[in-house]
């Protein structure tokens, strides 16, 4: 889904972002790009382990699922083979929040269960769950621009950004999990930064492209 330019703002009007995000993320202006509207699913990877362009992962055998358990180099062969490539903590950003700097992707406020898939592992939407939910299985908590929607940019999986500078030892992902507890892991500057080796059952990725 095409996303035009704009100018990414966060951070100065919410208290809790303060010591999070820097000064370069707070106004960027974000030339327009086009975003995968669904996180990465196993149909869609599985396509590219056939034609031998992606390493096999092991996948939990519903098509529909997010991709998990994927490092920042495998996701970035896949963005590859797709047409694409990992999308920049900016373009993630103003993907989530818009040019009106929304603190979750729907909205300043409403961080609620119908909403979001987040806090499946230990509430406080659910308990003992193992994994993610089907991309897009909550379309009321979806991102609005012009062109159309954008789910689950907020809980369901962490995503994946490309690292900042090529050769780089960390990247961030972006819009927390469905493991994730607290509502503050799904606001739109939320960021964690871990090493570009990391695997893990809660994170995953989409891919951006060429307006």
């Amino acid at each position: 889904m095409r996303i035009a330019a704009g100018t990414l703002r966060l951070g100065p009007s919410d208290w809790e972002a303060q010591g999070i995000v820097d000064a370069h993320t707070r106004e960027v202006f974000v030339p327009a790009f086009s975003l995968d509207a669904f996180e990465v699913t196993e149909q869609r990877y599985a396509t590219c382990v056939d034609a031998g362009a992606c390493v096999p992962l092991p996948l939990r055998g519903e098509p529909g699922l997010p991709v998990t358990g994927i490092t920042v180099e495998e996701a970035a062969r896949f963005c590859a083979f797709a047409g694409g490539a990992l999308p920049s903590r900016d373009q993630l950003a103003f993907a989530a929040a818009g040019p009106s700097s929304r603190r979750y992707p729907w909205g300043d406020t409403g961080a609620v269960c119908r909403r979001v898939a987040f806090g499946l592992r230990a509430g406080p939407c659910g308990w003992d769950a193992t994994g993610p939910e089907l991309a897009g299985a909550r379309p009321d908590g979806a991102a609005v621009h012009a062109a159309g929607h954008l789910f689950d940019l907020a809980g369901n999986v962490a995503e994946w950004a490309a690292p900042d500078r090529p050769g780089a030892e960390i990247s961030g992902t972006h819009g927390g999990s469905w493991a994730d507890g607290a509502a503050a892991a799904l606001r739109t500057w939320n960021r964690r930064l871990l090493p570009v080796s990391t695997r893990a059952p809660d994170i995953g990725f989409r891919c951006a492209y060429d307006p």
